[in-house]
């Protein structure tokens, strides 16, 4: 079996080969090729990959290269965790639109459709190339915005699949709150990417017992506190949202806090720099510490399940994926894609049926996704007035003043990367 990981230079890179070094009875990988155009960052993550392989006994073979086709040629699966622009662009995405008091961030409002606009164009050249070299490829999705990403993917007829770490982590706390194994909790999980609740915390699978409302009774405040919002506010929810709601539900504290602090692009670029010192130490044979403040908390351990079960070789029977609706919210188009419970196999995923979505909830999701259905059509066709009504329809924005200079801030630190500004 081969896999590849574009963006393989990341310094996150090591998270993700500790969890194919532990889970190799999941996903035997024969090879695995790590892509990246900066040659001195993939050098020094594929000698620490090597040293972690080698510590834990995978026989596997690991190699670097800045050739794109090469890489993926004869792959079974392309993992795609790439950042255009880098963390210099995070942190634009992340500080313009503080100027015009709406929330700087990378995955949703105005920072959020730049880094769409960026990334949207180099998947669909890269999925493009992969399909050339190997049709059958499956390709996973960790590139955010995952949701809008996945989508052009699906559109352009390609076999993917969006991942997530939102769920897994909830499945993480929530088993550890429970004391019970992280396998046995199922969640009903529902929403678009980074906007999600979790309806349900079921034990043993997706018809077992619901305990949420035991967990709210006797967690609530831990988890409420997790997610940053009062403990108020989640009781009347009923649900736990993601803590990417909080944007929402709480827009202007959320503004007023990032204005008076550094970006968290500006902490993770000191935090990598760090890091790749670290990984320069020929000693070093495991991922440091420093890692799991980096982000993407359990990321390896969903990449391996969801490749496991596309390629047939177990994985867990459901796993929260982005995939196309097809019907399972019966009020988002079909080929929206939602973040939701899927039965996953070599066929692809299949979503689980969901029961009836609240209304609070779901008005949130179809006004998302009417922004980003705005929002994949400006990355793919292009042009300011495209982008416009893209920020006015999100939900964080809505005002005309607001995208209109938003607007002319987005097309003036992405120029480089837009075709046709």
């Amino acid at each position: 079996m081969k896999l590849t990981v574009v963006g393989g230079g990341s310094t996150y890179t090591p998270e993700l080969i500790d969890g194919f070094a532990r889970l190799r009875d999941s996903l035997p990988v024969e090879e695995l090729v790590l892509v990246d155009p900066a040659a001195e960052r993939l050098e020094l993550v594929g000698g620490l990959a090597r040293r972690i392989f080698a510590k834990q006994g995978h026989q596997g073979r690991i190699s670097v290269t800045d050739d794109l086709d090469a890489g993926v040629d004869g792959a079974d699966a392309v993992l795609l965790q790439l950042r255009v622009g880098g963390q210099a662009a995070r942190e634009q995405d992340e500080t313009w639109p503080l100027e015009c008091g709406c929330v700087g961030q990378e995955t949703t409002g105005a920072g959020g459709l730049a880094k769409a606009l960026r990334t949207v164009p180099v998947v669909l050249d890269i999925a493009e190339r992969v399909r050339r070299t190997n049709p059958d490829a499956w390709i996973i999705d960790f590139t955010n915005p995952v949701g809008i990403v996945t989508r052009a993917l699906l559109q352009a007829g390609h076999k993917a699949v969006g991942l997530c770490n939102v769920a897994i982590g909830f499945q993480r706390k929530f088993a550890g709150l429970l004391g019970v194994t992280p396998s046995e909790v199922h969640l009903d999980h529902v929403g678009l990417n980074h906007l999600t609740w979790e309806t349900g915390v079921r034990l043993g699978g997706p018809e077992g017992e619901d305990v949420l409302p035991e967990l709210l009774s006797e967690h609530g405040e831990a988890i409420a506190a997790d997610l940053r919002v009062p403990r108020a506010l989640v009781d009347r929810l009923g649900v736990v949202p993601s803590y990417y709601l909080r944007y929402f539900y709480a827009h202007d504290e959320v503004v007023r806090e990032l204005r008076t602090k550094p970006s968290r692009a500006a902490e993770v670029a000191e935090m990598e720099r760090e890091l790749l010192k670290m990984y320069g130490d020929p000693e070093l044979d495991e991922k440091p510490e420093l890692l799991a403040k980096r982000g993407g908390a359990y990321y390896s351990e969903a990449a391996v399940d969801l490749a496991a079960g596309l390629l047939g070789g177990g994985g867990s029977p459901y796993q929260v994926v982005n995939t196309y609706n097809r019907g399972t919210l019966p009020f988002l188009p079909d080929d929206a894609v939602i973040e939701v419970q899927a039965a996953v196999g070599p066929k692809g995923p299949t979503p689980l049926s969901v029961p009836a979505v609240d209304p609070l909830f779901a008005g949130l999701m179809a006004n998302v996704t009417a922004y980003e259905d705005l929002a994949l059509e400006a990355a793919l066709r292009g042009g300011r007035e495209r982008v416009f009504k893209a920020l006015l329809a999100h939900p964080l924005i809505g005002q005309y003043e607001y995208a209109d200079a938003l607007t002319d801030r987005l097309i003036a630190h992405n120029r480089e990367h837009l075709a046709w500004a």
